[in-house]
């Protein structure tokens, strides 16, 4: 039984990575109806996430009190969740989406570095051997170096910042679930992430807003954004944080199989290596985390 109850956790930080795999699709699909400030869409898909994050407290509320301290650790996660988005399509705009999300995706090791004192947690020889093994499918799926110049340098360092603040999204968000529920995580982080966000769009870049664009925004927030990450949350309660930031390398897997199928974006052999070396490290993190069991 508690074997198949970490088993289906580890089923929902799978769906949750898999489905934040379709953001590309959605973003370009906006952006191809009315092409919008990065900071105007992130506020959007925020706000929206908070929306729904307070819908469903209604229902999804941690019974008694939570300490000021844990307050705090939802003070700090708005800041880190609004930072990690910005950084991120900050990167995407100066260098390539192969070097942005590479470094964005640091954040595996940066939370196994950092899980066995912040949080406790016991360093595994497996584990880390998983994250070699999935980053480095990751640098040969996005074969970063074909995007020369000198802006890569700067867009690296912004994707690596993003990982940062990724990875304390995850510490923070292991720390403080059990004074919350997911629900209310999505709904307090947003209220302070949300106009953060805004502070960041440019003066004018509002006008630009298109209803179609934004009912797809939308449309995404809800899916993969709030109901994705309410999957993530609920596998992140019960299992290790070096765990669930490894199996969120399998986003970049799915985007670029996305990308091939839908956007003819080419999918050449090394990419093909890199995403089984992806799979691989994830099928070791499920298979050790539930024989650990």
């Amino acid at each position: 039984m508690i074997r198949a109850q970490r088993g289906a956790r580890y089923a929902c930080v799978v769906l949750a990575a898999c489905s934040w795999g379709t953001w590309p699709l959605i973003l370009r699909r906006a952006d191809a109806i009315a092409p919008m400030d990065p900071a105007v869409t992130s506020t959007i898909v925020m706000g929206v996430i908070t929306l729904v994050g307070f819908a469903m407290t209604l229902r999804d509320r941690a019974p008694g009190r939570a300490s000021l301290r844990a307050w705090g650790g939802i003070a700090i996660l708005g800041v880190a969740d609004a930072m990690n988005v910005l950084l991120l399509f900050w990167a995407y705009r100066v260098t390539s989406v192969a070097i942005a999300v590479l470094t964005h995706y640091l954040t595996p090791i940066f939370v196994a570095i950092a899980a066995p004192f912040a949080l406790g947690e016991r360093w595994s020889a497996k584990t880390a051997a998983a994250v070699a093994v999935s980053f480095g499918g990751l640098v040969l799926l996005l074969e970063p170096w074909g995007a020369p110049g000198a802006r890569a340098w700067v867009g690296a360092a912004l994707g690596a910042a993003s990982a940062v603040f990724y990875a304390t999204n995850v510490i923070v968000d292991k720390k403080i679930l059990g004074p919350f529920s997911a629900s209310e995580l999505l709904a307090y982080h947003g209220v302070i992430a949300t106009p953060l966000l805004a502070l960041f769009a440019p003066a004018g870049a509002w006008r630009a807003l298109d209803g179609h664009a934004l009912g797809i925004l939308s449309v995404g927030a809800v899916g993969p954004g709030a109901l994705a990450a309410l999957l993530f949350l609920f596998g992140l309660r019960a299992l290790p944080a070096s765990h669930v930031s490894t199996l969120a390398l399998l986003e970049p897997f799915v985007a670029v199989l996305l990308g091939a199928a839908f956007l003819s974006e080419p999918l050449r052999p090394l990419s093909c290596l890199g995403g089984a070396l992806i799979l691989v490290g994830a099928a070791s993190v499920v298979v050790n985390g539930g024989s650990e069991a």
